[in-house]
């Protein structure tokens, strides 16, 4: 039999009704394997959008775009600004002429954060297995809570997103299914405010006329060269000999065999580590001179050094990320002898790359990261070469209390007051 409930009320319901027998809501959820999945992946619906259309009401039936500039990309983006083309991650200029009478908000990250926490910690009064992916989604995994919460894991999670609702404000969508890889498909099926469920007998059928770029890790290179050798469905690497995919493409060909029959053994991390922590600037106009970038160079080292400090993190490796004006990507990396979390250093050795590709190119955009991370324990020993460092750390250290008590406009580097040239 298809087990089936209301996911407003709860209620078990006949495999045969349209509506909940005890309140008429229409949203049922049914499944034959519903009452045994444990494995879910919640994403918050158009996660940005949705807090500002919760803070400002008035933009509630507006297309709305969270972006900055005319030059910058769009970072998210309402459903009614979807029905328009609008898409994350295209160039403001574009989303504008798509949908000109859209609201466009810039990003508030830190608030953003700060929602993102009171959906992490709804998750952990579930079960300790959350495992967070991004800052708007995350895996969980639900097994053996039923006598906890005494009821399924279906239901917790149905019960979830309606405390979400009321208690935040947004809405999520919810896949529920036998693993990961079908898990995090199935939360895209139903948005927003979704609620989706596959199970092991489902994965073949369901997967077989979509492209295999539905595969994590399968991107456009990856996908071009699956396509010239005959791979363009899922269907094609469902019918594939095992053995003939690990000849083809080493491990990834029998990873690519397993998913694409719906098999994925990776269990749900909660000790996941972040890999890089980064911040990144789209100009209003194409820089090329030095002293320009390097402001913005120094705005970005200590907008990372700021996170680090925050998640008491701290990285050996710093990445500085170069866009030009016509949109091609550069990224120069250098170890570190030692991690750290200090501006100062972030900022001196990214420089020292930025240094190198200053050569009258035009940049639209600069990023910085650091990876390779660790607790921030070992961050920053005593420089026996550099006899500033010491100075330079404490008086860093210093101003950091100093924004702590008063904001962080209270000190600001000279550098930061320069005007710009191109």
């Amino acid at each position: 039999m298809t087990a089936a409930f209301c996911r407003d009320c709860l209620t078990d319901a006949p495999d045969s009704a349209s509506r909940c027998p005890a309140c008429h809501s229409p949203r049922l959820l049914r499944h034959p394997d519903l009452n045994a999945l444990t494995i879910a992946h919640i994403d918050c619906d158009a996660f940005y959008a949705t807090i500002e259309k919760r803070d400002d009401p008035t933009l509630a039936d507006k297309p709305l775009i969270v972006g900055g500039g005319k030059r910058g990309v769009v970072t998210t983006a309402c459903y009614i600004a979807r029905t328009f083309g609008v898409r994350s991650a295209m160039p403001m200029f574009e989303a504008r002429r798509l949908c000109p009478h859209a609201a466009i908000v810039r990003p508030n990250m830190d608030k953003y954060a700060g929602v993102s926490r009171q959906v992490r910690a709804l998750m952990l009064d579930l079960t300790p297995q959350v495992e967070p992916i991004s800052i708007d989604e995350a895996f969980i995994d639900l097994s053996g809570t039923e006598r906890l919460h005494r009821m399924s894991a279906a239901k917790v999670l149905a019960r979830f997103a309606a405390t979400v609702e009321r208690e935040i404000g947004i809405t999520i969508s919810i896949g529920l299914a036998i693993n990961k890889f079908l898990a995090k498909i199935a939360s895209d099926l139903d948005k927003p405010r979704g609620f989706a469920v596959l199970g092991g007998a489902d994965a073949m059928t369901f997967l077989a006329d979509k492209p295999v770029t539905l595969i994590y890790g399968v991107g456009k290179v990856a996908n071009q060269r699956l396509a010239k050798d005959g791979f363009r469905l899922i269907a094609d690497l469902q019918r594939a000999d095992e053995r003939d995919l690990l000849r083809r493409y080493g491990v990834e060909g029998q990873r690519l065999w397993r998913l694409a029959r719906g098999i994925d053994q990776r269990f749900v991390n909660p000790e996941r580590e972040r890999k890089s922590v980064s911040a990144e600037n789209t100009f209003e106009r194409d820089l090329a001179s030095f002293r320009p970038l390097e402001k913005r160079l120094w705005a970005a080292a200590e907008e990372v050094s700021d996170r680090l400090k925050e998640k008491r993190l701290c990285g050996s490796t710093v990445t500085l990320k170069l866009k030009t004006a016509d949109f091609r990507i550069l990224t120069r990396a250098r170890s570190l002898e030692s991690p750290t979390q200090l501006a100062d250093k972030i900022f001196a050795v990214s420089r020292e790359l930025l240094t190198r590709e200053v050569n009258g190119t035009r940049y639209r955009l600069l990023g910085v990261g650091v990876s390779a991370l660790a607790d921030a324990a070992g961050a920053d020993p005593a420089d026996l070469i550099d006899r500033g460092a010491g100075r330079r750390a404490a008086a860093e250290r210093a101003i950091d209390r100093v924004r702590g008590k008063y904001g962080q406009e209270a000190m600001v580097k000279g550098l930061a007051f320069e005007e710009d040239d191109t």
